[in-house]
């Protein structure tokens, strides 16, 4: 990461554990005040490093419990759509990718019933031309991007 030195790849990685620690913990753990640690943090924000602060929330509880990664064929280059992808509220994450689709989509519902809809709005979309759906049955485990470089 550019101009991120050892000690904010530590706050990094602290914070996505437990994004509610107090900046007097976090200083704690690396060895720095609460305020050298919350102007640390501060910076890092400005600097787009930390884009967000969230809460993750089990899907399952709010009756998401289906997840599937759809794979989308277009007729025409799709860089451009990413409104259209992002008006469907079920689309997670929408990337454009190299290979033998144009898309991949990250799609969650309550119901496979649902699941069929979402890929029907999908059509809708200007260009695409199909869908492979692939269901998810199991998650092993999500893993956040790793402050440490691995």
């Amino acid at each position: 990461m550019k101009n991120v030195d050892d000690i904010d790849r530590r706050l990094l990685e602290l914070l996505q554990q437990d994004a509610t620690r107090s900046y007097a913990a976090l200083g704690t753990a690396v060895g720095l005040s609460a305020g050298a640690v919350h102007e640390r943090v501060r910076k890092l924000r400005e600097r787009g490093v930390i884009r967000r602060t969230s809460v993750d929330v089990e899907p399952a509880a709010l009756g998401q419990g289906v997840l599937a990664f759809i794979m989308i064929d277009a007729s025409t280059w799709m860089g451009e759509r990413a409104a259209d992808f992002a008006a469907i509220p079920e689309v997670q994450e929408a990337h454009v990718v190299a290979g033998s689709a144009s898309v991949l989509v990250k799609v969650r519902t309550s119901t496979t019933t649902r699941l069929q809809d979402v890929l029907r709005r999908l059509y809708d979309i200007q260009g695409v031309s199909g869908t492979r759906a692939t269901v998810v049955l199991e998650t092993f485990f999500e893993r956040p991007v790793s402050p440490m470089g691995q």
